[in-house]
């Protein structure tokens, strides 16, 4: 197994509402804000190669957004999916798998795209398995007023339209999927059954953190998301999941930390904290 880190863009978004009801003084201490209240937001995904399987985790933004949708997101640097998988030596078409931690635009967008002639969508992966679980499915195609604007039917609907869309079988809070070759946690704070992919990769733990931990600022245990759709049950998994993490020494990939890619945790006297950043070359390499 190779891993490979994919830059598919970054954004930004409102600090305030990446905090929830922390205050900016203290928040702003690890992700400082522009003018317009907004911090640095990267969409980084993960690319496993095994075998002939090539497995992408997430997809980022995408680019068939409207620029009005666009413009309230910010968009800065240089990245994209298809830059990022042809430095790695990579054509989407060679996507074997496409797992999908959740079906909110910012992690699943880029994975439909206009076809040719912009008279509708198709997949962006014409060759893969799109793979989500039927629960989380049935919750972003039937959204609640408090998601509706991240679960955008024309990200979701062409998965299925086409045939390949995916579902895994959930067995308790986390599962081992054979087909896919790593262990998956399951959560529920942040959106129904949110799935966090659990990684051994030369020696190592790595958690893909996805939105359960989407910086190293929200490492403290009250620092949660306005986004979360059940913020006490996050409190909950999110200490669970932490104590876990300082115990058995996880590296956690952060797919929206624009400056910090992988971290590790320390115990402390006020609970878990950001102990060390690596970046991925750094680590593996």
């Amino acid at each position: 197994m190779t891993l490979y880190p994919i830059e598919t863009g970054n954004f930004k978004l409102d600090g305030g509402a990446m905090f929830g009801v922390v205050p900016k003084s203290l928040w702003q201490r690890t992700n400082p804000a522009d003018s317009n209240n907004m911090i640095d937001i990267a969409a980084t995904s993960l690319l496993i190669e095994d075998g002939d399987r090539l497995i992408l985790i997430d997809t980022g933004l995408g680019n068939k957004q409207s620029d009005k949708f666009f413009g309230y997101y910010y968009r800065w640097g240089n990245h994209s999916l298809d830059r990022s998988l042809k430095e790695k030596g990579f054509h989407r078409d060679d996507i074997t798998d496409v797992f999908l931690t959740h079906l909110h635009f910012d992690h699943c967008g880029g994975s439909i795209q206009w076809n040719k002639d912009k008279t509708g969508y198709e997949p962006a992966f014409k060759n893969a398995k799109f793979w989500t679980n039927r629960e989380h499915w049935d919750w972003a195609v039937n959204p609640n007023d408090r998601e509706k604007a991240s679960f955008l039917k024309e990200n979701l609907l062409p998965m299925q339209e086409s045939g390949q869309l995916n579902f895994l079988e959930r067995t308790g809070k986390r599962h081992f999927y054979q087909e896919l070759g790593f262990e998956v946690l399951y959560v529920d704070g942040h959106t129904d059954k949110q799935m966090i992919p659990i990684l051994n990769y030369k020696g190592k733990k790595l958690v893909f953190a996805a939105d359960l931990l989407p910086t190293a600022g929200h490492v403290p245990l009250p620092f949660v998301m306005g986004f979360d759709t059940r913020p006490l049950l996050t409190l909950k998994e999110k200490k669970a999941f932490l104590e876990e993490a300082v115990g058995q020494n996880y590296y956690l990939f952060l797919e929206h930390d624009a400056h910090n890619e992988i971290i590790t945790l320390q115990d402390t006297e006020k609970g878990a904290r950001h102990h060390e950043t690596f970046t991925f070359n750094e680590l593996f390499n």
